[in-house]
């Protein structure tokens, strides 16, 4: 099979290269399936860059739609042939941007959700979910999703609003539009974001979920009246203020049920672009440019 893979540590477009391997063997409670899309994420880059080392060649590519064609040992409730999708397993010689892949977590993909729609849900609404429930209860509070134009805060301003939160967004006009729709009220990022959002909360909001670049946080603080109402998912040096993390209990248990709600059209994540699996540099640069718009896939 094909899988995008790198045998040494640096920047992507210098170290990863298109092989042909082995297909990988599932273990123990795991599922093979024959990917129709990968997500690409920023993760993807830092891990060519050396996070969570291990043996080399590694693979890229996080997450993953397909169809099962084989089972690990112990592997219940899914067939050869099923439509799945979830994290891939990456630890190995190749991860999901490959002709095959595999999973030992999966949500089974709705008959109604396309495979490109379902690749681009699993690592945002992780994300995302956990760092709204890292929140607390946001039920008839005001939350302000800082960084809403990205994948994680566009799932988060979703997630809010379905569990009862009035939501403030910032982001800029690409997605302004259908954050609206959603029903969120939307803010302008950059200088002076602090003051545009206690103005139309009419003071401090309650809570604060920020998945912007780093360099937004004292902005933020401005807008809440201690640092620990504020949870990141891209800033870790403002844990030393007192804000908080999205921490590590991850949420793909959630992942089936806001599949149902996608592929019923009451949750989205943005597609950008998709590319075949030979085209892999171009969504590379585009994903790395900060103008990437929403998700963008690679299509085996």
């Amino acid at each position: 099979m094909r899988a995008l893979r790198f045998h040494s540590y640096g920047d992507p477009a210098d170290v990863l290269r298109l092989d042909e391997t082995a297909p990988p063997r599932p273990g123990p409670n795991q599922i093979r399936i024959a990917v129709e899309a990968c997500g690409l994420t920023p993760a993807d880059w830092a891990i060519c860059g050396g996070l969570h080392t291990g043996d080399l060649p590694r693979g890229i590519g996080l997450e993953v739609s397909g169809t099962v064609d084989a089972l690990g040992p112990g592997a219940t409730g899914v067939q050869v042939g099923d439509h799945v999708l979830g994290p891939a397993v990456y630890t190995g010689p190749s991860a999901g941007a490959a002709d095959q892949a595999l999973l030992d977590v999966w949500a089974a993909r709705p008959a109604a959700l396309g495979p490109v729609e379902a690749a681009a849900l699993p690592m945002a609404v992780e994300t995302a979910y956990r760092g709204v429930a890292a929140l607390g209860d946001v039920s008839g509070r005001t939350v302000l999703i800082s960084g809403a134009g990205t994948t994680i805060g566009f799932a988060a301003a979703q997630i809010a609003i379905r569990l009862g939160a009035r939501v403030i967004a910032s982001a800029g006009e690409t997605f302004g539009d259908r954050l609206r729709a959603a029903g969120a009220d939307v803010v302008a990022y950059g200088e002076g974001l602090g003051k545009r959002v206690t103005t139309l909360a009419g003071g401090p909001v309650d809570l604060v979920f920020d998945s912007a670049p780093a360099g937004t946080m004292p902005e933020l603080l401005t807008t809440v009246t201690a640092p620990a109402h504020i949870v990141t998912a891209t800033d870790f040096a403002a844990l030393e203020l007192g804000v908080r993390s999205t921490g590590m209990n991850l949420r793909y248990d959630v992942l089936g049920e806001y599949a149902d709600l996608a592929a019923r059209g009451a949750f989205t994540i943005p597609v950008a672009a998709t590319y075949p699996l030979e085209n892999w540099r171009e969504p590379v640069a585009v994903s790395r440019s900060g103008q990437a718009r929403g998700k963008h896939l690679l299509i085996p």
